[in-house]
């Protein structure tokens, strides 16, 4: 039997040599490849065409969602792993949306990353219990609309309503309008306790 091909895809060299480290000797996989960028994912999927592929969510230019639907927009077939420090349940949705097959958590990678990459090859899903566990809670949630998202991040920053409401150009009532639809949305209790719930399902980075 081939091994399977593995390419590695994080802007960590220390957490690539790691891979590396847990893959080695191991009879049935040989990483092919490294990449430290979503640009750099693409043309190395292109040269080294990977069985399976581990994509680093957050990552500078490209991030990995953005590397796995270019990817497979030219190779539907491929198959990816989302690694990540996330647990939350809207990143993990976004990258199953664009087709990852596997969701772990870098703290997760010398237990179950074999055994995953195994799963993922052969056709099968893997998302860890406590991630599924937050997709399951949040399934019936409202999602935040675009111009939500955009008035969290800037609250996110310390803005004040009135600096909000100048940056994207509407009224102070506007913008107090979107934060009432947020705390109901996601259930928060104030400005701070939102974009604390925000930032661990991910909807907006830490």
């Amino acid at each position: 039997m081939n091994p399977i091909k593995v390419l590695a895809v994080d802007d960590h060299q220390l957490l690539r040599e790691g891979i590396a480290s847990v893959l080695e000797g191991e009879p049935d996989m040989v990483l092919v490849s490294e990449a430290s960028s979503g640009v750099e994912a693409v043309e190395q999927y292109r040269v080294h065409r990977p069985d399976v592929t581990l994509m680093d969510l957050q990552m500078p230019g490209m991030n990995g969602i953005d590397a796995i639907t270019a990817i497979r927009r030219e190779y539907p077939i491929s198959r990816f792993i989302i690694l990540t420090t996330y647990q939350g349940d809207v990143q993990a949705l976004r990258a199953l949306k664009a087709g990852a097959s596997g969701y772990l958590l870098k703290s997760m990678l010398r237990k179950d990353l074999l055994d995953t990459i195994r799963a993922v090859h052969a056709g099968r899903r893997y998302i860890p219990p406590e991630i599924a566990s937050e997709l399951a809670s949040h399934v019936a949630d409202d999602v935040l609309t675009e111009r939500e998202v955009e008035v969290l991040k800037s609250v996110a920053m310390g803005n004040s309503n009135k600096i909000i409401a100048n940056g994207l150009n509407v009224s102070e009532a506007t913008v107090k309008g979107h934060m009432k639809n947020i705390l109901s949305k996601l259930d928060a209790n104030d400005r701070t306790h939102a974009v604390i719930i925000a930032i661990k399902r991910g909807i907006i980075d830490g």
